[in-house]
């Protein structure tokens, strides 16, 4: 072998041994995220939570029949979930594209009448813009996330109007004034999440069941037909019934409305 040819392998070994140095540093350091660590993978990424695993009660022996049998469910893996609801600006940012039925509010308020099946499209580009594998929470997740570890009615708090924009029609009315509102302008809860009540439905990946009998207690995604998917967390047109922790809702894949939009999850190693 020539020198030239020994220098050109011995650069290319360097360059493939800099690159796995590069992954594992990566991978480990992801690994050691605590609990409420924020990550962000690009200037214009959403931010998003480090969840630790943990236990929970999910449903509702007192609500919807939808919403029961109350269940134990344990997530066994940290993930991250993301600290608000998807923006406009996220959205633009990556679609090109605002299909929102309240642009007046702002790229900072979340995106809505997006299907779910937009937001499947949403997450792909992502992954490929990131190489990271971002997907909607399972049904099961997104509610161990709202609940954080209390047991309040809402996400967050017992006070409906500290952490949600809802009730536009409802009787009483909300504080919602028939509007989405920025994200982040209520009081997180514990694990640092905003709007997990109100402002947006949010899809996850689950097809819809109507009640919780042969759910999966491990956390994971329940499929079914994909007939209907879940949406959780109600909106700004919610009402209080709707805003509960335990509060489900469902539509077609494919339907979109300005009261519907989503929150991101991402794999942690």
């Amino acid at each position: 072998m020539s020198k030239n040819n020994k220098a050109s392998l011995g650069s290319a070994v360097t360059s493939v041994i800099l690159f796995m140095s590069i992954v594992l540093t990566n991978a480990y350091a992801e690994a050691e995220l605590k609990s409420g660590a924020v990550i962000k993978d690009c200037p214009k990424c959403p931010e998003m939570i480090v969840i630790p695993p943990g236990s929970f009660e999910r449903g509702s022996s007192n609500g919807n029949d939808d919403e029961k049998p109350v269940q134990l469910v344990t997530i066994g893996k940290s993930f991250a979930m993301g600290k608000t609801e998807v923006t406009q600006g996220q959205w633009k940012e990556i679609m090109g594209n605002n299909p929102s039925g309240f642009k007046k509010c702002g790229d900072n308020c979340p995106v809505e009448k997006v299907s779910w099946e937009d937001a499947q499209l949403f997450i792909s580009k992502l992954n490929t813009k990131t190489g990271k594998h971002y997907r909607l929470p399972s049904e099961a997740e997104w509610e161990y996330a709202c609940r954080a570890g209390e047991n309040f009615e809402y996400c967050g708090s017992n006070d409906l109007d500290s952490v949600a924009w809802y009730g536009a029609y409802s009787s009483p009315a909300g504080n919602s004034k028939v509007t989405t509102h920025p994200v982040a302008g209520k009081k997180p809860n514990a694990f640092g999440l905003y709007d997990m009540s109100g402002n947006v439905y949010e899809w996850v990946e689950d097809s819809y069941h109507p009640n919780y009998n042969k759910s999966p207690t491990d956390g994971s995604v329940w499929l079914g037909n994909g007939y209907e998917r879940v949406l959780r967390g109600s909106s700004w047109n919610g009402t209080q019934q709707d805003e509960r922790a335990s509060g489900r809702e469902r539509n077609l894949p494919v339907y979109r409305d300005d009261d519907d939009g989503f929150r991101l999850a991402r794999n942690l190693p």
